[in-house]
């Protein structure tokens, strides 16, 4: 594995001694990885080994010309790096719709109390990693339970969500990122940013993503301080974004994942 690993996803979590661990669902399995100075070790500690997870590679040479250096340089120092595609796309779901309406700290927050609280405890190399509660979990939940944990404010985007993704979830996850964001788009209380971040999550494909996103924009402020970025406005900022790209989904994945792992990952 290359010597960047993208850890934007709340599940992974960073230890005192440096060591990222997560719990995922790939197929009918659960695994357990970590990430550390000796590299990626993959274990399935749970049901079969049908799906191994993946992982995207985003190389920094596939930036858009256009892109000015002091965007480019610290994109191209950060090298190239690998990002696991969420083998389970209801945790793909769950995360979007968790950061719908909500600054993204708060998201992450809530996203481990609510996997804490109902979803699966998987026992890790330094103690216990949770799974998000699945579909039929969320379904059969009363109300109050969302407000235990502090996601009542989700209840009708998550349980929507719960039952196409039980009708439809077999279909849904052959499609491509952008087909994947149209079907998620059809829910009536999910936004089409939350489509849009749940696919690219889900697929790996992050020229999809919305790159007018909070996250993007003060991470690429981040980055290149001193640059003239437009001033709050989210539709200037994609036009921008946009224009660097034109009509290449290489360029467009690679400039929007690269600036989310610039300040979100492991080395």
């Amino acid at each position: 594995m290359v010597g960047v690993l993208t850890t934007d996803h709340p599940a992974w979590h960073h230890h005192a001694s440096g060591t990222y661990v997560r719990a995922v669902r790939a197929g009918s399995g659960i695994w357990v990885m970590s990430y550390d100075s000796q590299g990626l070790r993959i274990d399935c500690v749970e049901g079969p080994e049908d799906v191994k997870p993946s992982f995207v590679v985003t190389d920094p040479a596939d930036l858009p010309a256009a892109v000015p250096a002091a965007l480019r340089e610290p994109l191209t120092e950060l090298g190239v790096s690998q990002r696991l595609a969420n083998p389970w796309l209801w945790d793909a779901i769950t995360i979007a719709v968790l950061r719908q309406g909500v600054h993204p700290d708060r998201a992450v927050r809530l996203y481990h109390t609510w996997c804490a609280a109902y979803g699966i405890n998987v026992e890790g190399p330094f103690g216990p990693v949770y799974l998000a509660p699945d579909h039929s979990a969320v379904l059969g939940m009363p109300r109050s339970s969302f407000a235990v944990a502090g996601v009542q404010f989700h209840y009708n985007a998550l349980t929507s969500a719960a039952s196409l993704y039980q009708q439809h979830h077999l279909e849904m996850q052959r499609l491509d990122a952008a087909a994947l964001a149209d079907a998620l788009m059809s829910l009536p209380h999910l936004e089409p940013w939350t489509a849009r971040v749940a696919a690219a999550d889900f697929t790996g494909d992050f020229s999809i993503y919305p790159y007018d996103d909070l996250a993007v924009r003060s991470r690429a402020a981040d980055i290149a301080p001193d640059y003239s970025w437009p001033a709050r406005k989210d539709d200037a900022f994609g036009a921008l974004w946009t224009g660097w790209c034109g009509d290449d989904s290489t360029a467009r994945h690679t400039l929007t994942l690269s600036t989310l792992t610039w300040r979100e990952h492991a080395r």
